[in-house]
């Protein structure tokens, strides 16, 4: 990590500089001092909320697991896994170990209950996510200007992340189905993937198993149904809606709010792919690039990419980092902090203890 974080930072200072290039340094300077401020400090504070809005979802989840902590003392910790999933490749779930190490630290619980406790809390997003996904673009296919190449991208759009949708649900209910999916991708990455086939099997066994039993209970519970789900609706809503008053501050009150949607939802799913840390480079690429495409100027599609980034990206990394001395955990400590971790629950008898209800009403 000692070398690894500069380079981060100035891959990220050159995918800013590349940008500045393409657009023209001057123009995009220009736009950037002509922001209204006022719509960039309420986009700055609509993401703070978000990250009170994380602690207590986080909360509702752990008062499950019988894990005694308040909402506000759990803010910390959700900035500190923003920041870590930030600086690791999306799909170690660096975060989330970390997050669960402190909360064992902090509570005196064990580190498996924490930990079951972030990976159910992170499980709750796909969900909304994929719902969100298929509404806006359901609504931007019937309320947009008739284009039959549009239109038909639109739609298969919506028929992959609905067909996506099912099997995830499926997924996480139905052990066989569960099986088959896992033949199936070891069948594709077994071409790609020509290391060990044996421990490749035994870490996607132990991935898709874990978040199937986790779903399972996730699903049986009233308060993860009724307080903690809604919540992350509204967690997805401030995040475009972040985006939208980020446009609100160059003056573009007439963008469409499911178009933001859309590409939000779209650089999201870029961002998942484990290339990058955090989709560095890649989400602000595709963010500017789907923006210029929908009429959106090149400098004000510049200018919001990276006042996005800054706030969603940025923002957590500043503060996170600083705080994990603090904490008693190290940077040197974040490169061990990976899906290995996570994997290793794949008993459904030790996830059920963790989550059992009836104990903790005893």
């Amino acid at each position: 990590m000692k070398y690894k974080t500069p380079l981060f930072f100035l891959f990220g200072i050159i995918v800013i500089g590349t940008m500045a290039y393409f657009v023209g340094f001057n123009e995009l300077i220009e736009k950037l001092e002509m922001a209204d401020f006022k719509y960039v400090l309420f986009a700055l504070i609509v993401q703070i909320l978000s990250f009170f809005l994380f602690a207590i979802r986080w909360h509702i989840v752990n008062k499950i697991a019988n894990i005694n902590i308040k909402s506000i003392k759990l803010v910390p910790m959700i900035i500190i896994g923003l920041a870590v999933n930030n600086i690791t490749p999306s799909s170690s779930g660096g975060g989330e170990p970390v997050k669960a190490y402190i909360l064992s630290s902090k509570t005196k619980s064990p580190f498996e209950s924490t930990l079951a406790t972030t990976v159910a809390d992170r499980t709750l997003d796909t969900v909304p996510f994929l719902i969100l996904a298929i509404v806006t673009i359901s609504t931007l296919i019937l309320f947009t200007p008739p284009n039959e190449e549009y239109i038909a991208i639109m739609v298969l759009a919506v028929i992959l992340i609905t067909f996506l949708f099912i099997v995830i649900i499926y997924t996480s209910v139905n052990k066989k189905f569960a099986e088959k999916i896992i033949s199936l991708a070891l069948k594709i990455i077994k071409k790609f993937y020509k290391k060990d086939h044996e421990a490749l099997e035994k870490k996607i066994v132990k991935a898709i198993t874990g978040f199937q039993d986790t779903m399972k209970i996730m699903l049986k519970d009233k308060d993860i149904l009724y307080k903690a789900l809604p919540l992350s609706f509204i967690i997805w809503f401030f995040e475009i809606f972040r985006m939208y008053l980020i446009f609100l501050a160059f003056g573009s009150s007439n963008i469409n709010i499911f178009v933001i949607a859309e590409i939000f939802i779209i650089s999201t799913l870029v961002g998942m792919v484990p290339l990058l840390p955090g989709g560095l480079g890649a989400v602000e690429l595709m963010m500017m690039g789907l923006f210029a495409s929908v009429g959106v100027p090149n400098e004000i599609a510049a200018a919001v990419t990276i006042i996005e980034r800054g706030i969603s990206f940025w923002l957590p990394i500043f503060i996170g980092l600083p705080l994990l001395p603090y904490y008693g955990y190290s940077e040197d400590k974040v490169k061990n902090a990976d899906s290995k971790i996570i994997g290793k629950f794949t008993n459904s008898q030790e996830i059920e203890g963790i989550f059992d209800n009836e104990k903790i009403k005893k």
